[in-house]
């Protein structure tokens, strides 16, 4: 059998396609048809069943989290419903669990599989794309402004589960000595002046970081986050506006989550304008004082080096391919901003 991890991404998709077609047994679907969706870490496709009902199931990448740490990101989910947030709803498998762990030939580890009721609605934008109506900017931002305050709300009321386990995006899941997407620093394609630059900020960001955390101001800033609410992750239907994908999802600071939602649109002409929008439409549902705001460069740096970790994890990935020399820009670009503000 051909090594999965030396086929090209077409390749993996289609044995990520028999892997998909044995988990349906599993929620008793057996003969529905599946079309892939998404193929970037996870696998998404789309089920249709000779009934005409529609169903996305999902297919997580190898060792990203482990059950514990699935079964509470689909709980997080469940509470944000009951608390009137849009977001996907789960499909329990026909013995009523979250999700079943599924193993083929064709790929080498076993994986977990979900499925949730298919959720109409376009990407507000994507990663590569930026947002695609450039005319609405500001609506767009504003609408994930209140959608980040509505769920940093919920987040700090929530009273977690028994059990409940995720990640951190915190101190050391950031720029410590492992951190949670990897060592940046450690990325191939990097010169020796931008390692050293980074090297450099990374030092700064861990110090910046502790004052910002040992500041009782920012106590109830900390919570439970999306961790990647950026435009390609609200679909909009209407007046509906669902935020999906919430594979990411952990404890951090809520500024986490609003840098993230403006990090690749900070280098755009509409980037003060969004940034305003966002502000405002948070504002609406969750203090923000302008503090916090002055605080985001902190933000915006440790969230470029996360993706430049990302990509240095991740090589084999087309995404990584293709992202990584922007990524390096984007990053370098905001350590020189922040270590020399003018």
């Amino acid at each position: 059998m051909t090594d999965f991890y030396t086929l090209d991404d077409s390749g993996q998709a289609l044995a990520m396609g028999r892997l998909a077609e044995c988990a349906l047994a599993q929620w008793n679907l057996q003969g529905s048809t599946l079309e892939l969706i998404k193929y970037r870490e996870n696998a998404v496709f789309s089920v249709t069943t000779a009934a005409g009902l529609h169903y996305a199931l999902r297919i997580h990448r190898h060792a990203y989290h482990t059950d514990a740490e699935l079964r509470s990101e689909l709980q997080w989910m469940s509470a944000l419903a009951d608390a009137g947030i849009q977001v996907p709803t789960l499909v329990p498998t026909v013995t009523g669990e979250p999700f079943a762990v599924v193993a083929v030939d064709a790929v080498p580890e076993p994986r977990q599989v979900d499925i949730f009721e298919w959720v109409d609605g376009e990407q507000l934008g994507s990663v590569e794309q930026g947002v695609r109506s450039r005319e609405a900017v500001v609506e767009n931002y504003h609408t994930i402004g209140r959608l980040a305050a509505r769920l940093h709300n919920q987040a700090i009321d929530w009273v977690l589960p028994e059990g409940f386990v995720r990640h951190a995006w915190d101190i050391e899941g950031l720029v410590g000595d492992a951190p949670f997407w990897g060592p940046f620093w450690e990325l191939e394609a990097l010169t020796d002046a931008e390692r050293t630059l980074l090297l450099e900020a990374r030092k700064r960001v861990r110090q910046d970081l502790g004052h910002y955390r040992s500041d009782p101001e920012n106590a109830n800033r900390y919570s439970v986050i999306h961790a990647d609410c950026v435009a390609e992750n609200l679909l909009v239907d209407g007046d509906h506006i669902r935020l999906i994908d919430f594979d990411d999802a952990g404890f951090g600071w809520h500024l986490f989550d609003i840098a993230t939602a403006l990090y690749f649109e900070m280098d755009e002409e509409h980037f003060p304008e969004a940034l305003d929008a966002l502000i405002a439409g948070y504002r609406e549902h969750r203090e923000l004082p302008e503090a916090q705001v002055q605080a985001l460069p902190l933000f915006f740096l440790a969230r470029g080096f996360t993706y430049l970790g990302w990509v240095h994890t991740r090589a084999e990935t087309q995404t990584a391919k293709e992202m990584t020399p922007a990524l390096i820009r984007m990053a370098c670009r905001r350590a020189r901003e922040y270590m020399c503000p003018s």
